[in-house]
């Protein structure tokens, strides 16, 4: 019986790994390669400029996957969100549409690695914090890169004759994402949803100041900064949608299991 147990817990830790963490593995590896390459296209303002259409893809993807509900309401702040992206992708003085095509890819690969992550949590109610996630999503990201690594990129790599992998830079990056994923989930274990929101707003604007202060490539005008504070604005409004929405759940939890405790007692004081 035992033996027969232990087969049927590792046939189940098999069938959620196929189902579940090798989809997020790859769409964060899809993320990772074509946001990326973008960078060789377009310049790291812009490329965060065109991120801020991410709620717009999470949410049509979320619909398609019946997670979320389409409202009047989601549809106005969609449209504000992808008004500015718009308008700041006019204003870019030099753009690059390959670049663009990168990027958006990129933010596509990202939105389906979150609804995956949420129909891990919300219907197979597997809960995990970000460090043990990257601990199972890690390696098989790794397989996905290392697989088109082979075909596109280690051809061009040895017709240059020698490869350049400066340790101390690939250390650095290696260590700063570890840092990024460990202050995220600090962050909202000591504080909440909200605080990595409104930090996640900020460095958003933080990452295209200063892109455009280190970088000589980068030139910012006035209709880049209009466009991306209206495209922010409508992220702002999103995330204020999401909290209200999820305060309201826990609220409703919580009077139901209030109104739960007095029929028990009761019940058990009739007895």
């Amino acid at each position: 019986m035992s033996k027969f147990s232990s087969e049927e817990l590792t046939t189940n830790y098999y069938s959620r790994y196929t189902t579940s963490v090798i989809p997020i593995g790859a769409m964060f590896a899809m993320t990772l390669w074509l946001g990326n390459t973008a960078y060789l296209y377009i310049s790291v303002a812009f490329a965060q400029m065109l991120k801020a259409v991410m709620p717009v893809a999470v949410f049509i993807l979320g619909v398609a996957a019946g997670l979320e509900v389409m409202s009047c309401r989601m549809l106005l702040i969609m449209s504000v969100i992808s008004l500015g992206v718009v308008v700041a992708s006019y204003g870019e003085i030099n753009i690059s549409w390959i670049g663009v095509v990168y990027q958006m890819g990129g933010v596509v690969g990202e939105a389906l690695r979150l609804i995956f992550m949420e129909i891990l949590v919300k219907r197979k109610g597997l809960k995990l914090n970000p460090i043990s996630v990257m601990y199972y999503v890690s390696p098989c990201s790794a397989i996905c890169l290392f697989i088109p690594w082979i075909f596109l990129e280690k051809p061009k790599m040895d017709a240059n004759g020698t490869w350049n992998f400066p340790p101390l830079v690939l250390t650095l990056n290696s260590l700063c994402t570890f840092a990024l994923n460990l202050s995220v989930f600090l962050v909202i274990s000591h504080t909440s949803a909200l605080t990595i929101r409104v930090a996640g707003v900020v460095k958003d604007w933080v990452v295209v100041l200063l892109s455009a202060l280190l970088f000589a490539d980068t030139k910012l005008t006035t209709i880049n900064l209009l466009g991306y504070g209206i495209a922010i604005g409508g992220v702002v409004a999103y995330n204020n949608h999401k909290l209200k929405k999820e305060a309201s759940q826990g609220s409703s939890k919580e009077l139901q299991r209030d109104e739960s405790v007095p029929i028990v007692s009761a019940s058990s004081s009739d007895r």
